[in-house]
């Protein structure tokens, strides 16, 4: 969002409060935290209307700058330090040497010698690591169920593949399975119409970025057949990051746990042996194993008291085969780029160099024609919204039929990161 429409949000907001509005009201309209309409009302009190401006982020003061000369002491330091055969060589050892020659009347702090022979070359530059990366994740609850979708494959004797889909629910772990001979977006249409009869449908899918979940790889802004289901349905698609199956790792569980309980103890002959072992596996995993998530209990248990929106016979037969695109959310999470931009549906969106590497979690509104991106630095700091969009969609937008609107109202954008 530019300064315009931010100075103009802000000016929302303090005209909300005079017209004596609660904050939490507020809040509400402008979709903001609590820590930022108390910042822009303290600014307006002291400054008014021109206090609704941005201040520069610049240093009030530069930082120190060390001369050519200081920096030439520096790696020459470093550089005899490397070529002794006795004595400590690395970087702590820098300024003792510096302290040492006399050479200087200020030493620098380790941690600009250190920021010196990065600029030199001779260190790598400090990338953060995985662990530091904050990265956006959805979080079930009572309202916003959620499942999860993956698929893995084995060989039978022959050569013929066998695919194994399972989807469970993040709640209470339930478990869905289909065996197929092949994973086509027919196929995983199949799967998920058997998941929702059973376990219900579900406020959001979580799944990788398979060109029969999402659509495929070649035209920009394509809206795959299996997405305009979920669409149709009230479902709010999630992809995660590329390349990063492990993100998806709650249903990546079930893989291995279907391998040792079915796979590897028996001696299946063909496709349709293995999928009578469905009904077995299914039972199984619901009423004796128990998910370390679930603190003793089987997921059968765990499903006692919930309450499910089952998609029904007539509801089945009425989806129609030429899907249209349904209002709704469809959501992303992407690793920024060096050149700091994602990619989101076959196509490419600028971001910000600075959040290069780090996650950003981003959701195209169809019914708005919109694509906004959030970033979130850590679990203690709020998400922000970095990018707004303007996502033109090439075919109408069809209102979400009533009958599978969720009573729950949906999520706000900032409680799902």
């Amino acid at each position: 969002m530019d300064e315009r429409q931010e100075r103009q949000l802000r000016g929302k907001a303090i005209r909300l409060s005079w017209q004596g509005h609660r904050a939490g009201d507020i809040l509400k309209k402008v979709s903001r935290s609590r820590a930022w309409l108390s910042k822009w009302r303290k600014r307006f009190q002291h400054f008014g209307w021109a206090g609704l401006r941005s201040h520069s982020r610049r240093p009030h003061r530069p930082g120190r700058q060390y001369a050519p000369r200081v920096r030439r002491l520096v790696v020459r330091a470093y550089h005899d330090l490397q070529k002794r055969k006795v004595g400590l060589h690395g970087v702590q050892a820098v300024p003792g040497e510096l302290r040492k020659r006399r050479v200087l009347r200020h030493i620098p702090s380790l941690s600009t010698i250190k920021r010196i022979l990065r600029q030199a070359g001779i260190l790598p530059r400090h990338r953060r690591t995985e662990k530091d990366i904050y990265f956006p994740h959805p979080t079930p609850t009572a309202r916003y169920r959620i499942q999860a979708m993956d698929w893995t494959e084995r060989y039978l004797e022959g050569g013929a593949k066998v695919y194994a889909f399972h989807t469970i629910a993040l709640d209470t772990r339930a478990c869905t399975q289909t065996i197929r001979p092949d994973k086509t977006t027919a196929t995983v249409i199949a799967h998920a119409r058997k998941v929702w009869k059973t376990q219900g449908i579900p406020a959001a899918l979580q799944m990788d970025n398979d060109a029969a979940f999402c659509g495929g790889y070649k035209a920009p802004r394509t809206f795959g057949k299996f997405v305009r289901l979920c669409l149709y349905v009230g479902i709010e698609p999630i992809f995660i990051p590329f390349g990063e199956a492990a993100r998806n790792g709650d249903v990546e569980q079930v893989h291995p746990l279907w391998d040792k309980a079915i796979w590897r103890r028996r001696h299946f002959r063909s496709v349709a042996h293995v999928q009578r072992s469905t009904p077995e596996f299914e039972r199984w995993y619901m009423r004796q194993y128990q998910p370390p998530k679930l603190q003793g209990q089987t997921p059968q248990q765990a499903e006692q008291h919930v309450e499910r929106r089952r998609l029904t016979e007539p509801q089945g037969r009425a989806l129609p085969d030429d899907l249209p695109i349904s209002a709704g959310r469809v959501h992303f999470i992407r690793q920024v780029s060096e050149t700091g931009e994602v990619e989101i549906l076959n196509e490419t969106w600028h971001v910000h160099k600075r959040l290069a590497g780090q996650y950003v979690w981003a959701t195209i509104w169809t019914h708005d024609h919109k694509l906004e991106i959030y970033h979130r630095r850590s679990s203690e700091c709020p998400a922000r919204q970095v990018k707004t969009f303007r996502y033109d969609i090439a075919e109408p937008v069809k209102p979400l039929d009533p009958v599978f609107r969720h009573q729950a109202r949906r999520r706000k954008m900032f409680t799902m990161l």
